[in-house]
């Protein structure tokens, strides 16, 4: 991906170095999705499940160390990438919101180091890259880019961009109203057929991050060779069944929250040679053409 000596967003929010405060992990926005995403990843979830706060209310930021740490020269570079993709992303969802006749109100993005606290609650960095619906910002240890080639496989650099423009999908469902649709189903719901609402939910996420790609190469012109099939092997990487069988050896498709790898790469790519949102309703197909 074409990113170096490009604009970066403003809408950065850097707390590395900042410790979560003491109101444990809220049960409410993304809390529970967390959970899963942990378990499907084979941490043991234990000690996050005894930090749960119930209250749905998060604690604050504060300082871990008051001196100033010298900047990691790699950490700081993989700032400026995230910051430039963000950038990409207010650029390519500005213009089609307003093609829709509405404005688009442009996420933060919040960096930090272990562990961060949101309007969703607390989480470790072990979570990996999660969006709250509560206060419109997208959460990313730095650290995760660097697991994304190490742990599961997807080098290169667009992976990271295409779980960036995943998370901001999620944001456009927050705008959109999608989100609240879904999450008002969660107590009408078995917990079974929650989660089937919730795969859908992922898809159109992913489907959403195919139409950035669409937009950023065919107005910004920023994508390299080989850079979607670095998006689709990350898509693999992090599809249930695949996690599930690298964490439990066996699949449960009861059990799936986000789709399986082939609905996560077939998704993305249809966003991503369409470009066309109305092909986006993953709510309104049939169970066996998702």
């Amino acid at each position: 991906m074409k990113w170096k000596n490009r604009r970066q967003s403003s809408n950065v929010e850097d707390r590395r170095g900042m410790s979560a405060g003491r109101g444990g992990m809220a049960i409410g926005g993304g809390g529970i999705l967390l959970i899963i995403v942990l378990y499907f990843l084979g941490v043991d979830v234990q000690p996050l499940l005894e930090q749960v706060d119930t209250s749905g209310g998060g604690g604050y930021s504060t300082p871990a160390d008051q001196n100033q740490q010298p900047l990691d020269p790699h950490e700081e570079e993989l700032k400026q990438f995230v910051s430039v993709v963000l950038a990409d992303t207010e650029e390519v969802w500005g213009t089609l919101f307003s093609e829709m006749g509405g404005a688009y109100q442009q996420p933060t993005l919040v960096i930090f180091s272990g562990q961060v606290s949101s309007a969703c609650g607390n989480a470790s960095a072990a979570v990996g890259p999660f969006y709250c619906p509560g206060d419109y910002k997208l959460y990313m240890d730095l650290s995760f880019l660097d697991e994304l080639q190490t742990r599961f496989g997807a080098g290169g650099d667009f992976p990271g961009a295409y779980v960036i423009a995943h998370e901001v999908g999620h944001h456009v469902q927050n705008l959109l109203g999608t989100s609240d649709e879904v999450s008002a189903m969660r107590g009408r719901l078995s917990e079974t057929d929650y989660n089937k609402l919730s795969v859908r939910l992922e898809l159109q996420a992913d489907f959403y991050a195919g139409v950035w790609a669409h937009y950023a190469q065919e107005s910004l012109g920023v994508l390299e060779e080989g850079d979607i099939q670095e998006a689709l092997t990350a898509a693999h990487a992090i599809g249930d069944d695949t996690l599930q069988k690298q964490s439990r050896g066996y699949v449960v498709p009861d059990s799936f929250t986000h789709g399986t790898s082939e609905q996560r790469m077939r998704w993305f790519m249809k966003g991503y040679q369409s470009g066309d949102l109305n092909q986006g309703d993953t709510f309104g197909i049939s169970e066996s053409n998702l």
